[in-house]
């Protein structure tokens, strides 16, 4: 029998649900404008952060209130405090997308364009990443897939170090680089924080659907 009070939690799940639609969408958005250099949808993304911002502090309100009024335990106790968590994740995933997006505003040299793949390719990554642990949620077996999520940040950081020592080797080579690498090296560490970011969530989820934590736990 469901009880009268699980609208409560069915709300704070829908907003969570929410609040990681929107946060994919900005990471989405972000790397899009990343490969077209375009430079109105950058100033799309960095106007959207605020609705990212609002739903962070409503699901912290929703869920003291609930703790508050209800004494929840079990169950419910974790999908409250895995939904704070996630949330502050997904606000900062959204941050970092918001600072790639800034960035792109500073790119203007065609050279960029020879490092821009790999970044997209690290961008895509970490967006799967941050879709299937948010897909966490909506499954029977909430922990199930979240293992698969964890592994691929190791993919993240490979190609983020890969840019790293690429774009190094260039700025000596080729000094005039220096006017866009170090804009292309911290979107490149952007991408790789929202893969973190991911990963964090992922963690989160295999507590609330086994009530184990596993962070700082993995080789």
């Amino acid at each position: 029998m469901k009880r009268f009070y699980d609208t409560e939690l069915d709300t704070f799940r829908a907003h969570f649900a929410q609040m990681g639609a929107l946060a994919c969408e900005q990471v989405s958005r972000a790397m899009h404008a990343l490969a077209e250099q375009n430079t109105r949808l950058a100033s799309e993304v960095v106007a959207g952060d605020d609705a990212l911002d609002r739903l962070e502090i409503l699901m912290d309100d929703e869920a003291v209130r609930y703790m508050n009024m209800r004494a929840p335990v079990a169950t419910d106790l974790r999908l409250l405090i895995a939904g704070i968590k996630a949330s502050q994740n997904l606000e900062r995933a959204g941050d970092e997308a918001v600072s790639i997006a800034r960035r792109v505003t500073k790119l203007s040299a065609p050279a960029t364009l020879a490092h821009v793949e790999t970044i997209l390719r690290m961008g895509a990554i970490a967006g799967e990443m941050l879709r299937d642990a948010l897909a966490c949620l909506a499954t029977p077996e909430i922990a199930a897939n979240a293992p698969a999520v964890i592994r691929r940040d190791d993919e993240v950081d490979a190609l983020n170090k890969q840019i790293y020592r690429d774009l190094s080797a260039e700025m000596i080579a080729r000094p005039e680089t220096i006017s866009f690498a170090p804009e292309l090296m911290f979107i490149a560490k952007s991408v790789e924080r929202i893969a973190d970011h991911a990963t964090n969530i992922a963690e989160e989820m295999i507590y609330l659907g086994e009530a184990r934590d596993i962070r700082h736990a993995r080789p």
